[in-house]
């Protein structure tokens, strides 16, 4: 198949013939357009004469040839890459639950932005990319919750039409690696948070209650911090808004137990000092810094309760399946990540498969 002036066939671009004409296959999600962008290779024998309009240059010029592709864009002024990114926070982000939408503004904004910003989303390469990337070598987690951003950024703007397709100046860059930061409580550990959460209960006992509940649950924080209490019952929550989609809690006595004795003023279960509103994530972490600093567990995180109550099921003979329903994983790999073999469990198995092969 002949090419005119070097445009190359590609699957999203000019890649079939109809008849004598190159057919441009760009379309969106919901529909499929069809245009004539260039003059098809002729058999000499069969040629026909051709009227003048019929050889215009668009039809022939590599460069108008995009322009039809691409559209009025291809001729308009250079577009700002915060431009672009506005426009995709605004048409992309809407898939985006609102506190995925507020962490990657976040990103956008304090990691991005700073080198991305006057440059034209065109000019825009993998070698600057790269550049960009290793100026944030001292923020690796931070660098690398911002590539993949930056890259639906980037791939969008093709879909949008402000780059050629396939040109995603993201892909290829390795993120920096990371130690896994999990930690998991031992018994004595989880005696010593138990015993910080009863005196908390009468200080504090809204934060206080949050952390007590994720660790009889096993939930995210923001799936109890803002709780309804239209959620709450026949003994289960009913998330309507979890991270994974909607799901069903089960609940121990013990979570029930707390959950039925904590006043009932206003619709959330754990109001901020605006009622209308849940407790702030800021609330909640400085209540939580100051009960680890008195239970003696510097450096523990919230999710950390998540880990720890995988573990502590896995320890109690549940499947990695069960687990995982119990979390809300809809990935069983995810679920492995949550787990933590304790050294008996894995004396245990080791015997167990000894005694296997000894009959």
């Amino acid at each position: 198949m002949a090419v005119p002036d070097g445009l190359l066939p590609s699957r999203r671009g000019v890649d079939r013939v109809q008849g004598e004409s190159y057919l441009d296959q760009l379309g969106g999600y919901r529909h499929r357009n069809e245009r004539t962008v260039g003059e098809g290779l002729e058999n000499p024998r069969t040629a026909r004469p051709r009227p003048a309009r019929m050889l215009r240059p668009q039809h022939i010029a590599g460069r108008s040839i995009m322009s039809t592709i691409l559209g009025e864009r291809a001729n308009a002024e250079p577009v700002p890459f915060e431009t672009v990114a506005e426009e995709v926070f605004r048409r992309y982000g809407r898939s985006w639950k609102p506190a995925t939408f507020q962490v990657n503004r976040a990103y956008l904004r304090n990691q991005i932005m700073p080198w991305f910003r006057g440059r034209t989303v065109t000019d825009i390469t993998r070698a600057e990319v790269r550049r960009w990337f290793g100026t944030l070598h001292a923020t690796p987690a931070a660098a690398n919750r911002s590539l993949p951003i930056l890259s639906v950024i980037m791939r969008q703007a093709e879909t949008y039409g402000y780059r050629t397709m396939n040109s995603n100046p993201c892909k290829g860059i390795r993120r920096y690696p990371q130690a896994r930061r999990e930690r998991f409580l031992t018994s004595a550990e989880m005696r010593r948070l138990g015993q910080e959460l009863a005196n908390a209960l009468s200080k504090a006992p809204l934060p206080a209650a949050i952390v007590r509940l994720l660790c009889l649950t096993g939930c995210r924080q923001s799936e109890i911090r803002t709780l309804r209490w239209g959620d709450y019952r026949d003994g289960h929550l009913f998330l309507r808004d979890g991270k994974t989609g909607p799901r069903t809690v089960w609940l121990c006595r013990a979570a029930r137990s707390l959950l039925d004795g904590l006043p009932k003023t206003t619709g959330f279960v754990f109001p901020a000092a605006d009622p209308q509103e849940p407790m702030s994530t800021e609330t909640l972490y400085g209540h939580w810094r100051r009960i680890r600093r008195e239970a003696g567990l510097s450096g523990l995180r919230l999710h950390d309760l998540r880990h720890t109550y995988a573990s502590l099921a896995l320890r109690n003979g549940e499947s990695v399946v069960m687990i995982g329903r119990l979390l809300g994983h809809r990935d069983p790999d995810t679920t492995l990540r949550y787990i933590h073999f304790g050294d008996a469990m894995l004396r245990e198995a080791v015997e167990t498969v000894a005694e296997a092969l000894e009959g």
